[in-house]
């Protein structure tokens, strides 16, 4: 019986460095059925078009795209995964890959054999663990074992800056799945596809991972973790612990401007999108509180974020639009939907 077929997309832009080892764990995996579809999102460095051209020419299982523009992270990932499952011979799974992620050989062995026993699996993500570029070491620290989503709305990394004890041994079911290196049914993604997209393209990058888990969540599909399956992860902003209020702030400032805006922005979008009435209810004093403190932490803060207020308010008509077909074509009972989101942290 033939396998199914992944294909691996990797966004690129501008850190060649990261390429050989990425794709190398990619060419090793004992999982046969795989393409790689390699997307450059017009680097201003073409170092690394030309480091994968040269060093995987022989590869007949490798396709090169280079665009003339940077299309922004989800933009990109909807045209690998268009090339990936529109098309005769479709693809059963697409990962969406970052380059500084490491593959161990039977990563994709071992998670296809387990979601493939669910087929309400939509999303899935194994024990993915922080890995020292710098010494080129891999660590015991965890980078993500899934997303999990607070009833404020602040959704982060389960485990995150974590040593691995053997805590995080047990397969489980999660909010939703990073975007370092997310697996996806094919079907689950055409299911939610909203007016021509499968990842918002108005967020242009960051937290379009997060939108798209909530989505599966409200159209009854399930977003899994499976430990056995291992990779490792650079992650270009640091992993640290950011599960109580003194941790977010102790590294808030390591974020660039550009990372605080469009994950400040994409949040109130991402909300406005998938937010039921029922669950907002039942969670509105926790809201409420964080969304009251906000604009004083910024005036006082960060005040440059009032201009993502302005670009927020600029999308919303369009997200709107998105908010209507999803709420329709929901499964999930609000009072189902509102047990997915935790209290507090266990690690706070």
């Amino acid at each position: 019986m033939k396998k199914p077929k992944i294909s691996i997309i990797i966004i690129h832009y501008n850190t060649p460095q990261y390429l050989k080892t990425c794709l190398d764990g990619i060419f090793k995996q004992t999982y046969e059925n795989i393409e790689v579809i390699f997307i450059d999102n017009d680097s201003p460095d073409d170092s690394g078009l030309k480091y994968v051209a040269e060093h995987y020419k022989n590869k007949d299982n490798l396709v090169i795209v280079p665009n003339e523009d940077n299309l922004g992270y989800a933009k990109a990932a909807n045209q690998g995964i268009e090339m990936a499952i529109e098309r005769e011979n479709p693809a059963d799974y697409v990962v969406i890959t970052n380059p500084d992620i490491i593959y161990s050989p039977s990563y994709f062995e071992k998670l296809i054999n387990r979601v493939e026993k669910d087929p309400k699996i939509a999303a899935a993500t194994g024990k993915v663990y922080k890995y020292d570029f710098e010494h080129k070491r891999p660590t015991k620290i965890v980078d993500t074992v899934g997303l999990i989503a607070f009833k404020n709305r602040r959704i982060v990394d389960d485990g995150q800056g974590i040593e691995d004890t053997g805590q995080f041994d047990e397969e489980k079911e999660v909010f939703g799945v990073s975007g370092a290196c997310p697996l996806y049914r094919r079907e689950a993604l055409e299911a939610v596809k909203i007016m021509g997209e499968y990842m918002d393209e108005d967020f242009f990058m960051y937290k379009e991972d997060v939108d798209l888990s909530w989505r599966f969540q409200l159209y009854g599909w399930k977003c899994f973790y499976y430990p056995k399956a291992v990779a490792f992860h650079g992650r270009g902003t640091g992993i640290h612990r950011r599960f109580s209020m003194g941790e977010i702030l102790k590294h808030r400032g390591k974020l660039s401007k550009f990372q605080k805006h469009y994950s400040f922005k994409n949040q109130y979008l991402m909300e406005a999108k998938n937010e039921s009435w029922g669950t907002y209810l039942r969670d509105l004093p926790r809201i409420l509180l964080k969304r009251i403190v906000m604009p004083f932490y910024i005036t006082f803060r960060e005040p440059y974020l009032w201009k993502s207020y302005l670009t927020y308010f600029k999308q919303l008509p369009s997200a709107l639009k998105k908010r209507k077909i999803i709420q329709k074509n929901k499964k999930i009972s609000s009072a189902a939907m509102s047990k997915k989101f935790k209290k507090k942290s266990c690690y706070a």
